[in-house]
């Protein structure tokens, strides 16, 4: 069995929809790449900043809130100030992060990196991303291999595609990755 590695690389941080008070409804929000870390007396305040793609409102994304700067370690904190670009990955590519900030997170600008192949072939396909993402598996194969929706739910229908472990392939996201096999074999035996 022939084995495939994608990996689904972002091209953009995930935005965020969120009410804009200037503009008077939910607008798009992108991440500014920029912490604000702010004193107050012996606490810390940190914010990661986004700015609402109509208007350039900003909004800050609570990372710490009233924290003590001997709790947080010293490399971090140097982060913070320096606005490292890891650092605001991390935080920006991190849903959960953002919903607990109160925000309805969408989908980043993504690319599949990786060989296509034939339907003709039996295929054990992993799809992998750095980051856990909430894009449909289906969007990604469908895109990628340039197939219907109807030509995918065949292949489901069919048996030809699966996942292991088992999943809706209908439904199912991406997360930090799925391992998917076609199998061919099993196509031809029931033709």
């Amino acid at each position: 069995m022939k084995k495939i590695i994608w990996e689904v690389q972002s091209l953009s941080l995930l935005p965020v929809l969120k009410y804009c008070k200037k503009c008077g409804r939910k607008n798009l929000f992108a991440c500014s790449r920029q912490f604000r870390v702010n004193a107050q007396r012996r606490y810390l305040d940190i914010w990661l900043i986004y700015k609402c793609c109509a208007c350039n409102t900003t909004w800050n994304a609570t990372v710490y809130s009233r924290i003590s700067p001997q709790a947080i370690k010293p490399q971090l904190l140097d982060g913070f100030y320096k606005n490292d670009n890891e650092l605001v990955e991390k935080y920006a590519m991190d849903s959960q992060f953002l919903q607990e900030n109160g925000v309805e997170v969408g989908l980043p600008q993504y690319s599949v990196i990786g060989d296509c192949f034939s339907l003709n072939e039996t295929v054990q396909l992993e799809i992998k991303s750095k980051y856990s993402l909430s894009v449909k598996v289906s969007s990604v194969v469908r895109s990628k291999l340039l197939l219907s929706e109807k030509e995918y739910l065949q292949l489901i229908i069919s048996g030809k595609i699966k996942s292991l472990p088992n999943q809706d392939l209908k439904k199912c996201k991406l997360k930090e990755g799925v391992t998917l096999v076609f199998d061919n074999e099993l196509q031809m035996s029931r033709i």
